[in-house]
């Protein structure tokens, strides 16, 4: 590297650049941070743009009304690939969280627009059970996961980022999972894309 930030690179000929001949030089330049304002203060950055939607708040409802508004109401109405869903039952179906905790996060949720477990009738209730069950279980076939945290966060006052619609949490934990960056940072490192998660546990959720 250059002292004005320029990277030469003679090797890239080898990969066949149109109109370089053997011994031409290709030149990508770069900014030197030095040469911007700031102080250094021995930092790493991990820039994380996406999550500035969930910490504004713009995919909550603004009603707790049912509709096309409320997430949970919304993600069965699209194909499973769009609303990253990875099972259909009767009364419930399992879709990715689309801000996970780990990597293989997870929510069993009821179609019907219904916000505390004591409402859910015995179908509900009986199949939100089995969908977490099965759900544990493709986890662990899949990722090799070492527990989990189950739980459902009932009303607001209570932790629930979307109270009006009741789903349970099915979180994948390994030894080690935790580290600085959601304590410090609020942010968690993912090794996976949640499409990929989606497919990965659609494929190997059992057939009905």
């Amino acid at each position: 590297m250059s002292g004005n930030g320029e990277i030469r690179d003679s090797q890239a000929v080898a990969a066949g650049t149109p109109g370089l001949t053997s011994g031409d030089e290709v030149c990508a330049v770069s900014e030197d941070p030095w040469n911007l304002p700031g102080e250094p203060d021995g930092f790493e950055r991990l820039w994380t743009p996406h999550r500035m939607v969930y910490l504004l708040g713009g995919d909550k409802p603004a009603s707790p009304e049912p509709g096309h508004q409320c997430p949970f109401c919304h993600a069965p109405t699209r194909s499973d690939e769009d609303g990253l869903i990875v099972a259909r039952g009767e009364t419930a179906y399992v879709v990715v969280n689309l801000y996970p905790y780990n990597t293989g996060h997870v929510m069993a949720c009821t179609y019907r627009h219904v916000a505390l477990y004591v409402d859910l009738t015995d179908e509900e209730t009986d199949e939100i059970a089995a969908l977490t069950k099965t759900a544990m279980r493709v986890l662990k076939d899949i990722s090799g996961c070492h527990g989990f945290n189950l739980g459902m966060n009932q009303g607001s006052v209570a932790g629930a980022g979307i109270a009006a619609h009741l789903h349970q949490h099915v979180v994948p934990r390994w030894g080690g999972d935790a580290n600085f960056l959601p304590i410090i940072a609020r942010t968690k490192a993912l090794p996976e894309l949640l499409a990929d998660t989606r497919r990965r546990l659609a494929e190997a959720w059992p057939a009905s």
